[in-house]
């Protein structure tokens, strides 16, 4: 019964990187007619059809799905798989069936203008809870992975400090305490706090990182605010690895850690990057749901 809902739909998929095939792979399988343009270099499942342009695409179509990172203000579409830039232009919205639905991870204020004159209905994944929660274990994962791979130390044994404890700082603290890692949770907010000690880590507040700073052989950042200083950075022990995890603009002066010899590491979007055929499975889950709700109140489409 729910695939007949998806069998109905027109669906474009803008862009993205080997998650989305998976993605694809849920919606051909439950009927929907999937469009995909910008992914020439991808080997994605049948029966996808490649379109050979964004308007293309949307022509018509019920629904566009353009990948996590946010759109760009002129429109460009992230792709590491398009042989060339892509944009979404004004134009290609219009061209899609009325009332059409947009999910992407972060729209720019053009698809937000179209969005409240009517063309569509929005749905932004950026600050999806569901979504972020679940991607948080392929990140904390990944995190590790490259933490053991830059470091002349093992986890266990080592102490680290993870600041922010949101939803992916909770899951990397609890698979450091798992590994052995003696773990400092920076966090202000009373009830993180309390979470943190429930999973075994020792508490900290963010202005006491300068002071701890030259027990640390690992420190994680989750927090898209500068908090991580040179003067916290030159603390650090000569063999310490640092890796912010934190969206743009990223909480650690990086440039001071070059210039301190530090190893030091930005290293956004882990889950597309270390386990994509899982997170695109958590992201199938979301799209999937998302589009049975809406198309279930009687939106509509057929295959062109």
């Amino acid at each position: 019964m729910a695939d007949d809902l998806l069998a109905s739909l027109v669906i474009a998929v803008l862009g993205g990187d080997r998650r989305e095939e998976e993605v694809i792979r849920v919606l051909a399988s439950a009927g929907a007619c999937v469009r995909t343009a910008g992914r020439e270099l991808a080997a994605d499942p049948r029966p996808a059809e490649p379109h050979p342009s964004v308007n293309a695409a949307l022509r018509s179509a019920d629904v566009l799905l353009a990948p996590l990172p946010s759109l760009g203000g002129d429109g460009r579409v992230w792709s590491a798989l398009a042989a060339a830039p892509i944009y979404l232009l004004p134009a290609d919205i219009e061209g899609m069936a009325r009332g059409a639905r947009a999910i992407v991870g972060r729209a720019n204020g053009c698809l937000r203008d179209l969005a409240a004159k009517g063309f569509l209905q929005l749905r932004e994944l950026a600050d999806d809870d569901e979504l972020a929660i679940l991607n948080s274990i392929p990140t904390a994962e990944g995190a590790v992975q490259l933490a053991m791979q830059l470091s002349p130390v093992t986890l266990h044994g080592s102490t680290a400090a993870v600041l922010g404890m949101g939803r992916v700082g909770l899951t990397l603290a609890r698979l450091l305490v798992a590994i052995g890692c003696h773990t400092l949770a920076f966090a202000e907010e009373r009830a993180a706090r309390a979470r943190s000690l429930t999973l075994g880590c020792e508490v900290a507040s963010l202005d006491e990182i300068g002071r701890i700073a030259g027990r640390l052989d690992f420190l994680f950042n989750t927090i898209p605010a500068p908090v991580v200083s040179r003067e916290t950075l030159a603390g650090l022990p000569e063999h310490a690895v640092v890796i912010d995890l934190a969206s743009a603009p990223g909480g650690v002066d990086l440039a001071a850690s070059r210039e301190l010899g530090k190893t030091a590491v930005l290293a956004p979007g882990l889950p597309g990057k270390v386990a994509p055929v899982t997170a695109g499975r958590l992201l199938a889950q979301v799209v999937r749901d998302d589009l049975l709700n809406w198309s279930g109140k009687g939106r509509g489409g057929r295959c062109l």
